[in-house]
């Protein structure tokens, strides 16, 4: 552990007369030459139709508008998968969950996190002699080994998870409302989020459901708690965290517990902005990774300025997210303009459930599971889910306003970014992601002829490649699972022979092609030949295993004595 002791204990190096901690720029390694930065810009649940650029009826964005009129814009760009983690870990492997074993996301009390023998796009990079930044959410694992700083990341600042997942000052807009972070003078311990003492919390099976037992003290929010009691496999799921505030960090350091909310968008961009300006100059070339809290749930409670068709909390976020990116990208047009790829998407759909607090899917609907009740966005393998926005602007290499038909992924971002970088891929093992520099530069319109959408938390098994899309057409063979806004969980269904649609007729997703058609009946062998193909290289693949294990005591505190283990913010 003598290298983690050192790392810990080195505060930062002197640059250009500043302190930037723990990032040496001026280390040895390849200098730039013709090497091009990077900067990947993930925003969070994000809808398709929340791009101006796409979706006429949306005209909060008119940073990301303009940055599609300057560059690529992809109308047929897919996350890996739709749920936080295993997306995330997906972009920086290039590998379905099956391969890299981050199939569902990670717990604020969670061991582990995205395994350490997957390689990550920042540790490619930085062998390549690239400097690598990280701003916002990270998701893929905090203790120890975990934490950002030790998978390739030069620079941290930012949140471990899900900026829902711990109480604030500011909470924001959520639904239901939470309640801010507990104050007062009466200090105490801060008690761990998953208490196994039994006093404190005790739950009960009935009717198949795990319900919080009444005669003893529970928590004043819904609880779905996570385990098997019983015979019974019961999930967790909380909307409010009123035990332990969000934590900030800054490399290995919390530097504000809780956050606060209505400052996060400004110091993300000042923290984007100042990384790209210090590695600009120090001629080296960079990667930064900056994971959006937009438009994740809770949303900021800044002042609100007038929205006519009343998304006023929505619209104003999508508003203060456009400006975050226009940030970015101005001082990368003033710093490394003709040298740097930025590559704007989403990490999945909007979260149906959240109601007014969620997205557009623009014409995406899945009519045909919300006939069924349910939602068909996040969660879910409808276009809904996993269809997001995607923008790549790289003035004089990236042609200006052009619309790609290409049908891409998010995990073409770990294989085309190290092709352009002149690294090479680990050897030994498979990738999912393709190279799409020939889209990128114009030079072809062909992207992936297959896509595998893996189950994101809706019906079926975690990771599970439940749905296939084969060119224009798209096989289900699970659906339901997700709560719609209205409260009701779509019915799991099975399907065998599996539903099918044909995009290119039906965006909607309305009405399968009938069973025994001549359309049917030539696609299906063919789903059935590319899914048994990936299923059998996947087995003979080099796969890891995640340890989803939890633990209180990994919990982020960065004062275990007081209160919410609220600390002293800088």
């Amino acid at each position: 552990m003598g290298w983690l002791f050192l790392k810990v204990l080195f505060v930062g190096v002197t640059f250009l007369g500043c302190l930037y901690p723990l990032v040496d720029f001026c280390g040895s390694g390849d200098t730039r030459g013709q090497k091009p930065n990077f900067v990947i810009i993930l925003a969070d649940d994000m809808g398709w139709g929340d791009l101006g650029a796409n979706w006429a009826e949306t005209k909060d964005t008119a940073n990301l508008d303009d940055m599609a009129a300057e560059g690529m814009r992809f109308v047929d760009f897919h996350a890996a998968a739709s749920t936080c983690s295993p997306s995330r870990a997906s972009l920086l492997t290039g590998r379905l969950g099956l391969r890299n074993g981050v199939t569902h996301n990670f717990a604020v009390t969670s061991v582990g996190g995205l395994p350490l023998n997957e390689t990550t796009l920042a540790e490619v990079l930085r062998q390549a002699g690239y400097v690598t930044g990280m701003i916002g959410k990270w998701h893929l694992g905090h203790h120890g080994s975990y934490h950002p700083s030790f998978r390739g990341f030069d620079y941290y600042f930012g949140i471990p998870y899900s900026h829902d997942m711990g109480c604030t000052d500011t909470p924001g807009y959520n639904h239901p409302p939470c309640p801010a972070c507990p104050r007062g003078d009466g200090d105490g311990p801060s008690r761990p989020p998953f208490s196994q003492d039994a006093r404190w919390l005790r739950v009960h099976v009935a009717g198949g459901e795990v319900k919080c037992d009444t005669s003893r003290r529970c928590p004043p929010y819904q609880l779905r708690l996570g385990g098997h009691i019983c015979g019974h496999t019961w999930t967790h799921e909380r909307d409010c965290y009123t035990d332990v505030a969000l934590p900030l960090y800054e490399n290995l350091n919390i530097v504000e517990q809780p956050v606060n909310l209505s400052g996060l968008a400004q110091k993300y961009a000042e923290k984007a902005t100042q990384f790209i300006q210090h590695a600009s100059a120090s001629g080296r070339p960079f990667l930064l990774y900056v994971a959006l809290a937009h438009m994740h749930v809770p949303l900021s409670g800044t002042r609100l300025s007038a929205d006519r068709r009343g998304r006023r909390p929505y619209g104003a976020a999508l508003r203060e997210m456009d400006r975050l990116v226009g940030q970015i990208k101005d001082k990368v047009d003033r710093t490394a303009r003709e040298n740097t790829f930025l590559w704007f998407t989403g990490d999945n759909g909007p979260w149906a459930q959240k109601c007014e607090l969620a997205g557009s899917v623009g014409p995406f609907t899945g009519s045909w599971q919300t006939h069924q009740g349910g939602s068909a966005a996040k969660q879910t393998t409808w276009e809904g889910g996993h269809r997001v926005p995607a923008l790549a602007y790289w003035p004089g290499t990236v042609p200006i306003n052009v619309t790609s038909t290409a049908l891409l992924s998010v995990l073409d971002i770990f294989p085309t970014v190290v092709a352009l970088a002149g690294a090479s891929l680990p050897q030994d093992r498979h990738f999912d992601g393709l190279d799409a520099s020939s889209v990128l530069f114009g030079w072809s319109q062909t992207g992936h002829r297959v896509l595998f959408h893996p189950n994101s938390g809706a019906a079926g098994e975690y990771g599970a490649l439940q749905t296939v899309r084969l060119e224009q057409h798209k096989a289900f063979y699970v659906t339901g699972g997700a709560k719609a806004c209205d409260g009701k969980v779509g019915p799991s269904r099975l399907h065998e022979p599996p539903l099918i649609f044909n995009l290119e007729e039906d965006v909607a997703e309305a009405e399968p092609l009938e069973e025994g058609s001549a359309e049917y009946e030539r696609i299906l062998p063919e789903v059935r030949q590319v899914l048994a193909d990936v299923l059998v290289d996947i087995a003979g693949d080099k796969t890891s295993r995640v340890d989803y294990t939890r633990d209180p005591s990994v919990t982020p505190c960065c004062d275990p004595h007081r209160k919410a283990c609220r600390c002293h913010t800088t």
